[in-house]
């Protein structure tokens, strides 16, 4: 969970393709691809930070 809060901060805009069938005569397929653009919140960011360190904390404690 650490590494996602970080990998969150450092690039919060990630792009990727989703293919749409837009149409289906027959054997016919017409279909769409587009790009969109998926953004992860500061606030999601830094629960993952907080819930990682704790959970870092936590196996540390239960160790000693």
């Amino acid at each position: 969970m650490f590494v996602l809060g970080i990998v969150g901060f450092v690039h919060p805009d990630f792009t990727y393709h989703k293919t749409e069938e837009v149409a289906h005569v027959g054997p016919m397929r017409a279909t769409v691809n587009e790009e969109k653009v998926a953004h992860i919140p500061a606030a999601a960011s830094v629960i993952l930070l907080v819930s990682g360190l704790a959970l870092m904390v936590l196996a540390v404690r239960g160790k000693g």
